[in-house]
């Protein structure tokens, strides 16, 4: 096995090399490059092939006990100054390289069939390859320093991805907007970096966390800059796991196109943050105010995208919602203590939430051809209802990913998420009581998207709903081929050419039903009977004795107490979700009417991106006028007087420097005569 870890550095550098090479052809050889299409997409898939397979021998290897592996080389030296590079393979390193790999492997194989028409097939494939490799290099990462730079990698590939339709103004403005809310939180983590660093001199994880201790322990470093520098390094997570109150940028994500929305909502660029919070984890576990920060961050962000998917209409933009949401449940556990209920809920969440958001991309594929490429139809539900007798694969795999979300057992959801829920129990009532009722809420948002999308008369033919979600949309749609909407043919947006959607092909629908499977018995790895996940992961600073001791401390009958608590509520969401969109026995509408203030608060997402529009972005342009006016009138003011004051003095004195001799004394009598008048005086 050792020489696997040797060349366990090949797994982020395949996929960069696949990137590396295709994208110097479409560079140089543009025409040759996008005429072999299959040929690079298959390149780029045997690349990140590859990578999965040493993945999982990785994985095995360090299920049956092989020890934590480091590979380092001095990259810079100053002095004192030494900063090493290279990579750990370690438990949790090999956790996240089979999550990455896989999704990212199966995203791969289905955007052949989603893109197939696009012009830009062999460009997105380039950009997913980036992607992947960013992500890999930095689940790689031995210390913080290198995290960092892959961080801003993913970041940059994620700006790259989701604008990748850049000629729609809505995902040019969607890049932008991912990529300044992140700069905000990756400005806090490189401060407090920085304040660490500086603190104990170390940029390693174990060093940080013993080293910070000792200093606080000793009065050293004060508890309160102890604690500041915790929060500014959770900063980071806060933008690059769209926690309150960074979290606004990954519903706009949504533009980009669907493989890509679920490699980022899965498995990637939101999985980064809370596994940087695992590797801080030897820092944080030290800092009681900075983990409290975290847990209530995580439940008040979990329970805020849930209010908000409620409402939404928009069948992608309610998968983001519910992104946020369970993100939030994966930072509370971080939050609490909780580390192995947190990286299992994130392992689950990874393959049913890719699953969910890849059937989305099905049902959006389907609905394109009978309501068009304009996203306003083909993604809003209520031109849906009856997919389920169309598309019979996706539907069902829609159904196991909505059950193992809502954690109705024994999908993969309810393992992962009823451990947090009983963790936060234990440190906290009050976070356990937001969890199990965002936990309602979940089934019940959910359900209503499985009613509204699979059962019920179609609605995708009916022309009063569609004028008037046109009329809602009513800025005016690009009509400029394929790279502008869909991508998926040459037609503008209002073509269509059934009326009835179809299943989508098998490079679409092989993935959705790989991803059902761990979706529906991974959870088992985990159950509280016989907890392998957790005897594999386990905090640092535990020892394996340790997890044994605790997970032989088993309490069935409080298992069952709260497990039946979070199954009894998912079950009265998904009962109050059957009533309104199924049988219609309850009017949603009327309900709706009643409650406009509150429905109107989550249909426009708690106003949050109105405040954000006031305060930052016209607030910013507010601001720069002001600077503007201050830099012309004063600033240029300033220069041009001076410049109008040289002037003058120039033209007057050329009268004065003529030449003459005579001249010249003269002007030193006078000058001596006043001087003499002047002293009398």
């Amino acid at each position: 096995m050792e020489p696997l870890y040797q060349y366990a550095w090949l797994i982020p550098v395949l996929p960069l090399l696949g990137a590396t090479l295709v994208g110097f052809g479409l560079i140089s050889y543009s025409e040759a490059t996008t005429n072999l299409r299959r040929g690079s997409a298959i390149f780029i898939v045997s690349l990140l092939g590859t990578a999965m397979v040493m993945s999982f021998a990785l994985f095995w290897s360090q299920f049956n006990g092989h020890e934590t592996y480091t590979q380092m080389f001095e990259w810079a030296a100053a002095g004192d100054f030494r900063l090493s590079m290279g990579y750990t393979i370690d438990h949790l390193t090999a956790l996240m390289l089979v999550i990455v790999t896989t999704v990212a492997f199966l995203v791969m194989v289905y955007t052949d069939g989603y893109m197939a028409h696009d012009p830009g097939y062999v460009r997105f494939y380039a950009y997913l390859s980036l992607f992947s490799s960013s992500m890999l290099g930095l689940v790689v990462s031995p210390n913080l320093v290198q995290v960092y730079i892959f961080w801003e990698l993913v970041g940059v590939s994620s700006y790259l991805l989701i604008g990748f339709w850049y000629d729609r103004k809505a995902a040019a403005e969607a890049c932008q907007k991912a990529f300044v809310t992140n700069r905000v939180g990756d400005f806090g983590l490189l401060l407090g970096m920085l304040g660490i660093y500086w603190a104990t001199g170390s940029f390693e994880f174990e060093v940080m966390g013993v080293r910070l201790e000792e200093l606080v322990e000793t009065g050293a470093l004060g508890v309160g800059l102890a604690t500041l520098f915790g929060v500014l390094v959770f900063l980071g997570p806060v933008a690059k796991s769209a926690q309150f109150p960074l979290h606004v940028w990954l519903p706009d994500a949504m533009e980009g196109p669907t493989p890509i929305s679920a490699l980022i909502h899965a498995a990637t660029m939101v999985a980064a943050g809370v596994f940087l919070i695992a590797r801080m984890y030897p820092v944080f576990e030290h800092l009681p105010v900075v983990m409290n920060i975290i847990a209530w961050t995580g439940a008040f962000t979990a329970f805020l995208g849930a209010t908000i998917a409620i409402t939404q209409n928009d069948i992608k933009k309610g998968l983001a919602y519910s992104t946020i949401s369970q993100l939030g449940y994966m930072v509370m556990a971080m939050g609490v203590g909780a580390y192995s209920a947190g990286l299992f809920h994130l392992m689950t969440h990874a393959y049913f939430k890719a699953m969910l958001f890849l059937c989305s991309g099905s049902v959006i594929h389907g609905m394109e051809e009978v309501v068009g490429h304009n996203p306003a139809l083909a993604q809003d539900m209520r031109l849906m209802g009856g997919l389920r007798k169309y598309m019979p694969i996706t539907s069902s795999c829609f159904l196991i990913g909505t059950l193992a979300i809502c954690g109705i057992p024994p999908f993969a959801g309810f393992w992962s998420k009823d451990e947090i829920l009983g963790s936060a129990f234990t440190a906290n009532p009050a976070l356990w009581l937001i969890g199990w009722a965002t936990a309602g809420m979940t089934a019940f948002y959910m359900f209503r998207m499985y009613f509204c999308t699979f059962e019920g008369e179609f609605q995708g033919n009916n022309q009063e709903i569609k004028q008037q979600l046109l009329a809602e949309n009513a800025a005016p749609v690009l009509s400029s081929g394929p790279e502008v909407e869909s991508g998926h043919d040459d037609h503008d947006h209002d073509h269509h050419h059934s009326h009835s959607p179809h299943e989508s092909p098998i490079s679409m629908t092989l993935p959705l039903m790989v991803l059902a499977v761990p979706s529906t018995i991974i959870g088992l790895f985990g159950t509280p009977f016989a907890n392998y996940f957790e005897q594999f992961i386990y905090a640092p600073g535990e020892s394996l004795t340790e997890v044994l001791e605790k997970l032989a401390e088993f309490d069935q009958t409080e298992f069952l107490i709260m497990a039946g608590n979070s199954v009894g509520i998912a079950l009265i969401g998904i009962t109050f979700a059957s009533l309104m969109f199924l049988s219609r026995k309850i009017d949603s509408d009327a309900i709706a009417a009643k409650i406009k203030p509150l429905y109107n608060f989550s249909l426009n997402k708690w106003y949050l991106d109105d405040i954000n529009d006031y305060l930052f972005v016209k607030g910013s342009r507010r601001l720069a006028r002001q600077v503007l006016e201050v830099d012309y009138k004063v600033v240029d003011g300033a220069v041009n007087l001076t410049g109008f004051i040289t002037l003058l003095s120039g033209e007057g004195l050329k009268y004065l420097e003529n030449g003459r001799a005579q001249f010249y004394a003269l002007i030193v009598f006078v000058a001596v005569l006043g001087l003499v008048i002047f002293s009398g005086i």
